[in-house]
């Protein structure tokens, strides 16, 4: 029998198999415009644009620095690339996955090892750096629940994790088009990646 097609032929030109991606297949561009147009809450937010996984990923990354001020720049450029395999299989709200079972998880784990490697990080973070970043994604989920998802900050102490007193006073949700949200992942990446490239000089 004829197998499935199993790849998506990227604007970039590349064409990565979701079933075996490969580090060559991934570029920074095909991510940042997926992730730009990847609404979370399943769009269900408040304001004129949707609220992007790009969006949210800049967000984890502010708060793992906030979280942890001495973090190693590698380990935020994790935290901004915590989500990316969702340019390419999307974003689901929780429920959705647990009712789809290990499958999803195996898919995005698989996309996550090609990923970190592209982008010079280990396949497997370590459990630190990934209890972190979990911790970080889970306070940006209460902002995002409180701020623009609808939800009473009682229902969202129940589902999410409330920001320790003083971390994120400053921090508002603002929503921006697509354009400026992919351009805005670009432009971090790009200053993580020359700090972590002036880092590693001798």
């Amino acid at each position: 029998m004829k197998q499935p097609r199993a790849w998506q032929r990227m604007l970039s030109g590349r064409r990565l198999d979701l079933l075996d991606p490969t580090p060559v297949d991934i570029e920074l561009v095909d991510i940042a415009h997926g992730l730009a147009f990847v609404a979370r809450w399943n769009g269900q937010t408040q304001g004129d644009w949707p609220y992007s996984v790009a969006e949210h990923a800049l967000l984890v990354e502010t708060l793992a620095g906030r979280l942890a001020p001495k973090l190693d720049t590698r380990w935020r450029l994790a935290a901004l690339l915590h989500d990316a395999p969702e340019y390419v299989i999307g974003d689901m709200i929780s429920p959705v996955k647990a009712a789809i079972g290990p499958a999803y998880g195996a898919l995005d784990d698989r996309l996550s090892a090609a990923i970190h490697l592209r982008f010079g990080l280990p396949a497997q973070l370590p459990v630190r750096v990934k209890a972190l970043i979990k911790k970080a994604d889970r306070i940006s989920a209460w902002l995002e629940a409180t701020q623009i998802a609808g939800f009473s900050r009682a229902e969202a102490d129940r589902f999410f994790t409330r920001p320790p007193a003083g971390l994120t006073d400053d921090l508002q949700i603002m929503l921006r088009p697509p354009v400026e949200a992919r351009r805005a992942f670009i432009a971090r990446h790009d200053a993580l990646d020359a700090l972590i490239t002036c880092q590693r000089r001798p």
